[in-house]
C-alpha cells in the first residue's frame, strides 16, 4: 500500500504540473480566439461584444486571476467556451470526442495485447517451430510501420477501392442511437477499420516482448526444478512461466497507452473518426485554445490513471513488491 500511496502522490504532482502548463503554455503563445474572432468578423465587433467573448474565453483579468478562475472552472469540469461550436460549452465536445477515442483505444488495446501475448506464449514455448518461424519475422515488420501508413492502406483498399467497409464516421446517417443490437453492429462495423489499424500495428510489440521474456526464462531453476519434479508441461508454461513472463509485459501496458492513443488521434483524422483526433485539428486549424487545452489535460489525465491501474496490477501479480509495501 505504502508503494501505491507514493504513487499516486507522484501522479497528482505530475497531473498539477500539467495543469499549471496548460494554463500558461497557450498564453504564451502570439495571438488568442478574439484576435481570430476579429478578423472573422473584420472588426465589427462592439466593445461590450469584445468584452463579453475576452470573459467568455476567460482572458479578462489579470493572469492571477485568469489562474484562479481556470482552476475554479477545471473543478467543475468546465473547460470554457469552445470558438468552433459556440455558444456550446467546450466539455460537451471534449466528452463526446473522448467517448468515441476511448471506444476505439480501449478496444484496440485489449486485442493489441490479448492477441499478442498468446501468440508470443505460443511462440516461445514451440521456438523454432512453423508458427514462430513464420509470425515473428511478420510481426516485427509490422511493428515496423506507422499507424498513419497503415490507415491510409486500410482506408483506400478496403473502404474507397473494395467499398467492402464504410467510409469515415462512426455511425450511419439517420440510425436511431441506443442499446439496440441494430445500433451496436452499426458502430461495431464502422469500427472495424480504424481497430484494425491500430492493432496491426500494436500487436507485434507484445508478441516480440512476450517471446523475449519467456525463452528468458525457461532456463531459471524454479522452471528446472518443476520440470524434475514432474510437472506437465502446460502447468509449468500457464502458472510458472507465463505469469513470471507477464510483470514486465503489464507494466509496459501502462506506458504504450500514450503510443496507442497517439496512433488512435492520428487514425481517427484518416478515417474521418469523431474523436479527439479529429477534432483537434480542426481546433488547431480554429485556434480554439480551450478544446486543445481541455484535450492535452484529459489525454494527460488518461495516461496517468493507466500508469497507476498498471501500479495495482503489478502489485497484485508480484507478492514481492506486496511483502515490500508491508515492510
Amino acid at each position: 500500500m505504502r508503494i501505491l500511496l507514493r504513487r499516486l502522490g507522484f501522479y497528482l504532482a505530475a497531473f498539477a504540473i500539467a495543469v499549471v502548463l496548460n494554463f500558461f503554455i497557450p498564453r504564451l503563445m502570439p495571438g488568442d480566439p478574439l484576435t481570430r474572432l476579429m478578423a472573422v468578423f473584420k472588426g465589427k465587433l462592439t466593445q461590450s461584444q469584445l468584452d463579453g467573448l475576452r470573459h467568455a474565453y476567460g482572458y479578462d483579468g489579470g493572469l492571477g486571476t485568469q489562474f484562479w478562475v481556470y482552476i475554479r472552472n477545471l473543478a467543475h469540469l468546465d473547460f470554457g467556451v469552445s470558438s468552433m461550436t459556440y455558444p456550446a460549452p467546450t466539455s460537451d465536445l471534449l466528452f463526446y470526442a473522448a467517448g468515441w477515442t476511448l471506444f476505439l483505444v480501449g478496444i484496440a488495446t485489449a486485442l493489441s495485447f490479448g492477441i499478442g501475448i498468446l501468440m508470443g506464449i505460443y511462440s516461445a514455448w514451440h521456438r523454432g517451430g512453423w508458427f514462430d518461424a513464420v509470425f515473428t519475422p511478420v510481426n516485427v515488420m509490422f511493428t515496423s510501420f506507422t499507424p498513419a501508413v497503415v490507415a491510409l492502406i486500410l482506408y483506400y483498399g478496403l473502404a474507397l477501392k473494395w467499398q467492402a467497409f464504410p467510409v469515415g464516421r462512426a455511425e450511419s446517417n439517420g440510425v436511431t442511437v441506443g442499446l439496440s443490437m441494430a445500433y451496436v453492429r452499426d458502430v461495431a462495423w464502422h469500427a472495424v477499420l480504424p481497430v484494425l489499424s491500430i492493432v496491426l500495428v500494436n500487436y507485434g510489440s507484445w508478441h516480440l516482448g512476450m517471446r523475449n521474456s519467456i525463452i528468458n526464462l525457461l532456463n531459471e531453476d524454479f522452471v528446472i526444478l518443476a520440470r524434475a519434479k514432474g510437472l506437465d508441461d502446460r502447468r509449468i508454461r500457464n502458472r510458472y512461466v507465463a505469469r513470471n513472463a507477464m510483470l514486465p509485459q503489464v507494466a509496459s501496458l501502462a506506458l504504450s497507452f500514450g503510443y496507442v492513443l497517439g496512433g488512435a488521434l492520428i487514425t481517427e483524422v484518416v478515417f474521418n473518426y469523431p474523436g479527439l483526433g479529429k477534432f483537434s485539428l480542426s481546433a488547431i486549424e480554429a485556434r480554439d485554445y480551450s478544446f486543445i487545452s481541455g484535450q492535452m489535460l484529459l489525454l494527460t489525465a488518461s495516461v496517468l490513471i493507466a500508469n497507476l491501474i498498471s501500479d495495482v496490477v503489478n502489485v497484485i501479480l508480484d507478492p514481492r513488491l506486496r511483502s515490500r509495501s508491508h515492510s
